[in-house]
């Protein structure tokens, strides 16, 4: 089941839900440059026990791609007015690099509608500004595809990518997506910091880190693990898209959490 969902913005959402509709329902949210398909090798096993709910973030995938900066407050919001749309009034929720940030969001600024948090290879905040300022000034002159082998080296580890078909499906969807959409999502990323929040999360939470991630190194995943109250952390021998280059690893260490929660 899919669609499309309308915000009080006027953004269009793009979702698709596996698994039975009357299960515990767990929405996925994508990193900076991916859409939904990033969570191609979890959905099937999480689908087994849950109602899974995976989206495009706004400016990714088939969602629209408002002109602007965007905030995390405003795609913080999109989840929630996604989950209010589908009929969900509480649900887990898992969310990698962007996506756990917005995690981050929901879990001080709505936790009476999370029953369980996972964060994955985030931060709660990834300055200077004037480091996003100037991705966004670059992706604008040449698009996506300017950024594209940076971003797979911060992406993956250099073992995994020496066999290029690891990594060319989700190349192929960072260079499509739309430049308008990418920057307003770093403009989100470029004015967020939510260190001083992070002890207002009391939700049950799991940290997800990469011990070759250079985008959210680990001390990164132990600023977050430190701070939220009760978290744990599990460590994958990967770099930033850990969920990618290590499907089993991560779909284990998510699972077993979702379930004890």
């Amino acid at each position: 089941m899919s669609g499309l969902i309308e915000t009080g913005d006027g953004c269009h959402i793009s979702w698709r839900a596996d698994g039975d509709a009357n299960a515990v329902a767990v929405i996925l949210s994508n990193s900076l440059g991916t859409d939904m398909t990033m969570w191609d090798a979890l959905v099937p096993v999480l689908a087994e026990q849950f109602r899974v709910v995976r989206y495009d973030s706004r400016g990714h995938g088939g969602s629209d791609a408002p002109p602007g900066g965007y905030s995390i407050d405003r795609l913080g919001r999109d989840v929630l007015e996604l989950a209010d749309a589908l009929g969900i009034t509480q649900f887990s929720f898992c969310g990698l690099s962007l996506g756990g940030m917005i995690g981050q969001w929901l879990g001080w600024r709505s936790p009476e509608r999370l029953r369980s948090l996972v964060i994955a290879n985030s931060s709660p905040y990834m300055g200077p500004p004037s480091g996003w300022d100037a991705r966004i000034r670059t992706v604008r002159q040449g698009g996506t595809i300017a950024i594209a082998q940076a971003t797979l080296e911060r992406w993956f580890s250099a073992s995994f990518r020496v066999d290029p078909a690891n990594t060319a499906a989700v190349l192929a969807r960072f260079v499509e997506t739309p430049v308008r959409g990418y920057a307003g999502c770093c403009a989100a990323i470029r004015d967020m910091d939510m260190r001083a929040l992070l002890p207002l999360i009391q939700t049950p939470t799991l940290v997800i880190g990469g011990t070759q991630d250079p985008a959210t190194p680990p001390y990164h995943t132990a600023l977050l693990t430190s701070r939220i109250n009760g978290a744990e952390c599990v460590m994958l021998d990967a770099a930033h898209l850990s969920n990618v280059e290590r499907p089993a690893e991560f779909n284990e260490a998510v699972i077993d959490f979702l379930t004890r929660t």
